[in-house]
């Protein structure tokens, strides 16, 4: 026997309820309100939406292919009436469509989920995801990276980020004698890398503001420098890429001051102009020169590998897995390093040239700034091709922007006027990982209008010509030959005592509540003897003032 459902409707059976549709009502409809029509083989529910059939089962109960699902999911759960019921497994699958805040709320929630949430694999993907792979400082072994979990790391560096926006102090290096064209922050470490018009790399140490070597004159000008902890390199205008190799057992890792060694040292040249730029990743080398071309070059052969043409002056480049991001002349480019061909471009992103480009960790976001002052923001996804969409404008300088430095959620961006702007991009970021998990966009379509530089730092002369940015520092040179480090390590102590004092305070709460609790559940029984002793009190001094009454009249008559 077969009937007609109405879509929405839910048919009650003896122990449950099913959804007949994938938008479920919330009113159960009993099967008494069914009444039969004239044809006894059929039962028909008026209806304005498409209709649905439906077949008996075994027992007389007419249901669908969809609900015949469902109550095989509910044989499967029997008894479970929350979350905390279900399978660990399904339970995880659950968490894996939360952002980090909200995963933060279900580990409140009790114990079980507790356990569940902080051990989820989700949270090493949220870390990856905005800062790469943990940066192990150098007081630190494996032994103390293997005792923090994921969650934990997540939570230390979030907790990190927000100090940029606290107190700092401004530590000022000296030692270059003219302009400065380039900074690198290795935060492993805690080096810091300058070079510019005095053809000398130095090296400093972060923490302690001091210098701790630096390199002969090396002819030129020196435009980029790029380092990590296995390979230092810097480029100049005659078109050299010097490089040097870190040494085992050097607490500093690159011996600049020895004289030129073979194994240590070394110098590679086809650029045929000034080099402008320079990357480093796992397995490459990337050079960008104003011949026009990025070269890609294999770390340990050091051989080219790939030539990329531009139709301008290269100024800045950002590689990612096997793509590279370039800018040149005014125009955006973006290249697949593998086969040497061009992916996608973007003309005339700023009035001007194009002199500065950051990208976000994973390769999904890319920032330009420009001789218009302007700094753009745009968005890469890739479906069958690969697309660039601009998502956010900002112009916080009135000067050229020579330089950017994004460490995820603050973009720093160096102008010629001499300022600093810090852009934090989180508001442009969706927060439904769900939809992310379905489409790779992870930028809102709705934030065309956005909030101006959260923060602008002030106090240099004019031409900023390079900006880095590593753990609690932002790092800037310029035309005064002066290295200015802005140190918010005040911030983030305060910051954690502020947070130490928090946890007191809501830990004292909690034992407040606790014991007050303690104390409801003892004495609501001697509360409900005396709350009867004060009625009864009340009643008899009611009773009392009448007899008196009655007593006083007696007298009178």
């Amino acid at each position: 026997m077969e009937f007609e459902c109405q879509r929405g409707t839910k048919i009650g059976l003896e122990d449950c309820s099913i959804d007949c549709v994938d938008y479920p009502c919330r009113e159960k409809v009993d099967t008494s309100f069914i009444e039969p029509s004239k044809n006894p083989k059929s039962f028909i529910f008026d209806s304005e939406k498409q209709n649905s059939s439906w077949r008996l089962d075994g027992k007389g109960v007419s249901l669908s292919l969809k609900c015949e699902e469902l109550l095989a999911v509910n044989e499967v759960l029997p008894d479970c009436r929350s979350i905390t019921d279900l399978p660990p497994a399904l339970i995880s699958e659950i968490l894996n469509c939360l952002e980090p805040k909200e995963l933060g709320v279900v580990s409140c929630v009790n114990a079980s989920l507790y356990r569940l949430a902080s051990e989820h694999h989700v949270w090493k993907e949220f870390y990856c995801e905005r800062w790469g792979q943990p940066i192990l400082l150098a007081p630190l072994g494996a032994e103390h990276a293997d005792e923090k979990s994921w969650k934990e790391l997540f939570v230390e560096r979030e907790f990190r980020s927000k100090t940029f926006m606290g107190r700092y102090s401004i530590d000022t290096l000296y030692g270059h004698t003219e302009a400065v064209r380039s900074v690198s922050v290795l935060s492993s470490k805690k080096l810091l890398f300058t070079s510019g018009y005095d053809q000398i790399v130095r090296m400093w140490d972060l923490e302690e503001g001091l210098s701790i070597a630096s390199s002969r004159p090396l002819g030129c000008t020196i435009r980029a420098v790029a380092a990590d902890s296995r390979l230092l390199i810097a480029g100049g205008t005659d078109g050299f890429i010097h490089g040097w190799r870190a040494e085992d057992g050097n607490p500093h890792l690159f011996d600049l001051r020895s004289p030129q060694n073979q194994n240590m040292e070394f110098r590679v040249w086809e650029h045929e102009g000034p080099i402008t730029c320079l990357a480093l990743d796992l397995n490459k080398m990337y050079s960008g020169s104003w011949d026009m071309s990025i070269r890609v070059w294999d770390r340990s052969s050091l051989k080219c590998l790939k030539v990329l043409m531009h139709n301008d002056w290269v100024w800045s480049l950002a590689p990612h897995d096997t793509t590279v991001a370039s800018a040149a002349g005014s125009d955006l480019y973006v290249w697949d390093t593998n086969i040497g061909s061009e992916l996608a471009t973007v003309n005339n992103v700023h009035a001007g040239n194009a002199f500065s480009l950051a990208r976000s960790h994973t390769g999904k976001l890319l920032f330009t700034g420009g001789e218009d002052g302007a700094i753009r923001m745009f968005e890469i996804s890739r479906n069958d091709k690969l697309h660039l969409r601009r998502v956010a404008t900002w112009i916080p300088h009135s000067g050229a922007v020579y330089s950017l430095a994004f460490e995820f959620p603050w973009l720093v961006s160096a102008s010629s006027d001499g300022k600093l702007s810090l852009i934090d991009v989180r508001k442009l970021l969706r927060t439904n990982r769900s939809y992310v998990m379905e489409k790779p966009s992870k930028v809102d379509n709705r934030a065309k209008n956005v909030e101006p530089p959260q923060r602008m730092l002030h106090g240099f002369g004019s031409n900023l010509f390079a900006v880095d940015i590593g753990l609690d520092r932002i790092v800037c040179a310029g035309e005064e030959g002066i290295v200015r480090i802005w140190n918010f390590s005040e911030a983030l102590e305060v910051e954690q005592r502020v947070r130490a004092l928090r946890g007191l305070r809501l830990e004292n709460r909690m034992r407040r509540r606790k014991l007050q609790s303690e104390m409801t559940g003892k004495g609501s029984r001697a509360d409900q003897c005396s709350v009867a002793a004060k009625k009864n009190q009340l009643n008899g001094d009611r009773n009392s003032w009448r007899n008196k009454r009655r007593v006083t009249g007696k007298l009178k008559a």
